[in-house]
């Protein structure tokens, strides 16, 4: 890891996973929390966490289901670097390696083909579109200069097994855009609106974040999930939120 980079030790999960991750930069929120949550998985499957950043929906998806091997695929040699920290932190070899490469060229040994499922918290913003942060890795993190949506997307199939889930967490703007890429070769597609606050409400907002998940190779139609309400009206979170935020329960997209 680059000496300039300075870290701060944080907690998701109400402090069940501990992370590394730098001050400036790409900071974990609770995108990569709830897509964890949202992974529908058994024990001893495989699951690969791509752009898994410091590895924070690696480590918490392994912390709610024992019994997994998640890996993570991270382009940023600091942020892979953090990730391993962060699996040794939280005791977590075994469940979780972290392995440093380019979705666009991937590591030989990252085993294409052989996955249960796929996630992925990508970049949102479109090369070129709106005013890039100034920090070169939060930059990187939040912009498709590394690989366009179409790129990850395609991806999901190469990584899978027939059947097998991926499971994307993005902007509810480009919903559009993921469903037409996703049905290219996934079927039994949801897609599950996180609301900032009850929908009908006063405080109500349109959806910022949508979880889609689809099934490699399945021909079911799409289906809209009622989704998951953030915040109640005084800016707290609802009680669902705070026991997949805090606690670390499932969220059950369909």
């Amino acid at each position: 890891m680059s000496p300039e980079v300075q870290v701060s030790e944080d907690g998701l999960l109400g402090g069940k996973v501990r992370l590394f991750q730098p001050e400036e930069g790409y900071r974990a929120a609770i995108d990569p929390v709830v897509l964890a949550a949202s992974i529908d998985a058994r024990s001893g499957e495989t699951v690969l966490d791509l752009g898994c950043g410091v590895g924070a929906a690696a480590l918490c998806l392994a912390a709610r289901l024992p019994g997994l091997q998640v890996t993570g695929l991270e382009i940023q040699n600091d942020l892979a670097k953090l990730a391993e920290r962060n699996v040794q932190m939280n005791a977590a070899f075994g469940a979780v390696s972290i392995v440093e490469g380019d979705l666009r060229n991937p590591p030989p040994n990252l085993g294409l083909g052989s996955y249960h499922h796929v996630m992925a918290n990508p970049p949102f913003m479109e090369t070129g579109a709106g005013n890039p942060p100034p920090n070169a890795s939060k930059a990187q993190a939040h912009t498709e200069e590394t690989g366009s949506l179409e790129d990850w997307i395609a991806f999901f199939s190469k990584a899978l097994k027939p059947k097998g889930s991926a499971t994307i967490i993005h902007r509810a703007d480009r919903v559009d855009e993921i469903l037409a890429l996703m049905r290219k070769d996934f079927g039994a597609l949801v897609v599950f609106p996180l609301w900032p606050n009850a929908p009908g409400s006063e405080a109500a907002k349109p959806a910022k974040r949508v979880i889609i998940r689809g099934r490699k190779g399945l021909k079911s139609p799409t289906t809209f999930s009622p989704g998951l309400v953030l915040h109640e009206s005084q800016g707290a979170y609802t009680s669902e939120a705070e026991t997949i935020l805090r606690h670390g329960g499932a969220l059950k997209l369909a």
